[in-house]
């Protein structure tokens, strides 16, 4: 059966189900494949307020054929992924033909590459933006990564730096600067090979950090400066905010799921258990009782004769801290060698599944020296309780930058074939569209 057919019967089956008006509004889709969960958000184009966007269905399953936020198993993860897709269809009553994807992986690296055009003193328009902006795109190539984001931060007109838009400005010359997000090729092209079989088409990709911060961030926050640090659980990235841009980001290979495992080593428990008690006592605050508060901690093997261990609550947090301040650590050594500590500003919003442990926010504070607050989902609407949390800004943010976010030099999905360019841009060295490409470049 050809993509197009199987398209089309998981259309039929859905829309058997919903009204006749919901099931012709186009829907956009966004997936968000992690280490713990894998979550689709779907909104209806035809229920999207100018203020808010409105989330017609959610579906999330757990983490299948995954370890440390790499696939391992392609079947198991694909058969999580479809779950999470059918579950959201359902509840919006209308299906997706294409799919958004966020990604989070220690390669996760940003870069400032600028370009310059000569203008000759006339006006600035959209032609001379598009110039700069390539020449600055073209001064960037690296073995197996590709741009998943080109963000321009500011231009500059002769001697004049920080202009917002040069739009329309007399200029001799036009500068711009570019961040630009990339990753490893590979990581990608497993995730985009579960797209496809899935049957659906891979629309974008956006950097989980950057997304975190588009759903969770206040318009003064953006403005004035301030770090997101989004604590999956198998890896921990940050995204750093100045005068309205993402100005860098990056990641740690360390997150929830490390604390996990260390409660399991440290209290000889299995993984299960040792994830229930991280979700019910974990804390990384000392109390006075801790010494004599005693936690049940089963055993590695299912015995009855043996008795289930118990330890002192202080033994657990002692395991928690140190790797929750290694991480901390870890983000912050990135932001100082990054050079951006002081534009990441002095407010941090923690966001992910990991943030939510008691105490993390205390701690968080004390490592960084910033104030540091609890972020969740601000720009959506009919989101349930349930996945209104932290864990779900990511995905929340990347359906706000799918529909409304900020535009970028570049559009489309990543070449994972090719030399990392967009495919946006189409093919240019077909020489109609040679001639195509320079026809729109110039009139």
């Amino acid at each position: 059966m050809s993509k197009s057919d199987v398209s089309a019967q998981r259309k039929t089956s859905i829309n058997a189900v919903s009204s006749g008006a919901a099931s012709r509004q186009a829907a956009v889709g966004v997936l968000d494949v992690g280490a713990s969960k894998i979550a689709c958000f779907v909104a209806r184009s035809g229920e999207l307020p100018s203020a808010s966007i409105r989330v017609a269905g959610v579906g999330h399953q757990s983490s299948k054929g995954l370890r440390s936020g790499s696939i391992i198993d392609l079947d198991a993860t694909e058969s999580a992924v479809r779950l999470a897709i059918e579950q959201a269809e359902r509840m919006a009553g209308t299906s997706i033909t294409a799919v958004t994807l966020n990604y989070c992986g220690p390669s996760l690296r940003a870069q400032k590459v600028r370009g310059m055009a000569t203008i000759n003193g006339r006006e600035v328009n959209n032609r001379d933006v598009k110039r700069a902006l390539k020449t600055a795109l073209a001064g960037w190539h690296e073995e197996d990564r590709v741009i998943i984001h080109a963000i321009p931060q500011r231009y500059s007109v002769d001697d004049n730096a920080d202009v917002r838009d040069p739009r329309g400005m007399f200029a001799s010359r036009l500068g711009v600067e570019v961040c630009i997000v990339s990753v490893d090729r590979n990581p990608l092209r497993n995730l985009a090979l579960v797209v496809d079989r899935c049957r659906l088409d891979l629309r974008s990709i956006v950097a989980t950090p950057y997304a975190a911060g588009l759903a969770s961030l206040v318009d003064d926050e953006m403005h004035l400066g301030a770090t997101v640090i989004d604590m999956g659980a198998g890896s921990t990235s940050f995204a750093v905010f100045c005068d309205g841009a993402l100005v860098h980001l990056g990641a740690v290979p360390l997150g929830g799921q490390h604390v996990t495992n260390d409660i399991a080593r440290g209290l000889s428990t299995p993984m299960a258990a040792a994830e229930r008690i991280k979700t019910m006592y974990g804390t990384v605050l000392d109390g006075p009782d801790d010494d004599f508060e005693m936690i049940d901690c089963p055993g590695m093997c299912d015995d009855p004769g043996m008795r289930t261990d118990q330890a002192p609550r202080a033994v657990l947090t002692s395991v928690i801290r140190p790797r929750l301040e290694e991480i901390f650590e870890m983000v912050r050594d990135q932001l100082q060698s990054g050079g951006v500590y002081r534009d990441a500003g002095e407010r941090v919003v923690l966001v992910g599944g990991a943030s939510q442990l008691d105490g993390v926010r205390e701690l968080a504070g004390r490592v960084l020296k910033k104030q540091v607050r609890l972020g969740r989902p601000l720009r959506l609407s009919g989101l349930g309780d349930a996945v209104n949390g932290a864990g779900f800004a990511a995905t929340a943010g990347t359906l706000h930058h799918v529909i409304s976010g900020p535009r970028e030099a570049i559009y489309g999905a990543p070449d994972l074939a090719g030399d990392g360019r967009h495919n946006g841009n189409g093919d240019r060295t077909h020489p109609v569209r040679q001639l195509w490409g320079w026809l729109k470049d110039n009139f």
